[in-house]
């Protein structure tokens, strides 16, 4: 009788770890400003969903525009808007935003939380909301933070896994043949994302670049040019710089697209060439072999991902914050780059 009455009491707690594994609810907090940021961070979230077998909730910043591009990535569970930047008073700033944040997140009743910073206010707000397991960078640490690496760390400490898979963001394949159809996609033709845009004017490389690129490429393979970029006045200046030329009935505008409408005109490209901007991001992690023109910024945010190929200014041995190279950019060593990749 006793030895039925143990394996009952085992069965029953199986039972009741599986159930609870199943309700579990996990957050993670990535508070960074962009597109880009959201994007390098997808691998350890994918980690933290792969250990626990269930999709993980996000708490991001509006502009990070993570509802728009992780809306079909199955590792993904509800993206939370942190409404916080420190220059306005939003919602989720200073001490009433403090206890604002701890009760908007208490009515999600999550069990655990992964907190991608070193800040003591995030982990206070977790307790405040209830949360029992906290993990989190070493306190106190935020200057000179290297991007990746204490991700990596906390998720080889708590969770005792690699993360080197590439960063990733699913599409409904379904999208992607309809926008096959609408833009008249030939897969016989090279197509040819072209992120022309960028977040600052240093980050933007002039249209006379493309161009070269472009007359470079026609030589070699009948192309389409998929030209993406934002609304700002002098990306509009570069759009139409490329576009009101010869090329103009091999070009595409995506400009008056949103990230969602963009994606699966991305998905069916061969190859991108993209500034230090969003599309750069979103390119690498839909597997495009992406060209990432590194005029300002520093190194990591072309090379993360092995999709992504950098080129980096003449002259310069590496980039960072201040290089101001986006004249040094050569299309030379772009066209070759991307004959290396394509062959």
């Amino acid at each position: 009788m006793p030895l039925i009455l143990l394996i009952v009491k085992i069965y029953i707690k199986i039972l009741i770890s599986k159930v609870y594994k199943l309700n579990m609810k996990i957050l993670a907090i990535q508070n960074k400003m962009g597109i880009g940021d959201t994007v390098i961070f997808l691998p350890f979230i994918k980690a933290i969903s792969k250990k626990f077998q269930v999709p993980v909730s996000l708490l991001v910043k509006k502009n990070s525009r993570a509802k728009e591009f992780l809306i079909y990535t199955n590792y993904i569970d509800e993206i939370i808007h942190l409404e916080r930047d420190n220059k306005v008073n939003q919602k989720h700033d200073g001490v009433k935003g403090f206890f604002k944040l701890a009760i908007d997140l208490k009515k999600y009743n999550f069990d655990k939380v992964f907190i991608f910073n070193s800040s003591l206010r995030y982990n206070l707000i977790s307790r405040l909301a209830g949360i029992k397991e906290i993990f989190q960078y070493p306190l106190f640490e935020k200057q000179n933070q290297h991007i990746t690496e204490p991700a990596k760390n906390l998720i080889k400490k708590y969770l005792d896994c690699e993360t080197s898979d590439n960063p990733e963001i699913q599409i409904d394949n379904d999208l992607v043949q309809e926008s096959t159809l609408k833009y008249n996609i030939n897969n016989d033709d090279l197509n040819v994302l072209l992120g022309i845009g960028g977040s600052g004017p240093t980050k933007r490389i002039p249209s006379k670049t493309f161009l070269k690129v472009m007359e470079k490429l026609e030589t070699f393979k009948k192309c389409r040019f998929f030209l993406a970029t934002g609304k700002n006045e002098d990306e509009q200046k570069i759009l139409t710089e490329i576009y009101n030329t010869k090329f103009k009935e091999k070009c595409v505008a995506l400009d008056n697209l949103n990230i969602r409408e963009i994606l699966p005109v991305i998905k069916n490209c061969n190859v991108a060439i993209c500034n230090d901007t969003s599309f750069s991001h979103l390119s690498s992690a839909l597997g495009i072999k992406t060209i990432t023109l590194m005029a300002d910024t520093p190194l990591i945010y072309g090379s993360y991902n092995t999709n992504m190929y950098p080129i980096i200014p003449d002259g310069e041995i590496t980039v960072s914050h201040n290089t101001r190279g986006k004249d040094k950019i050569n299309p030379d060593k772009i066209y070759e780059k991307l004959l290396s990749i394509i062959n």
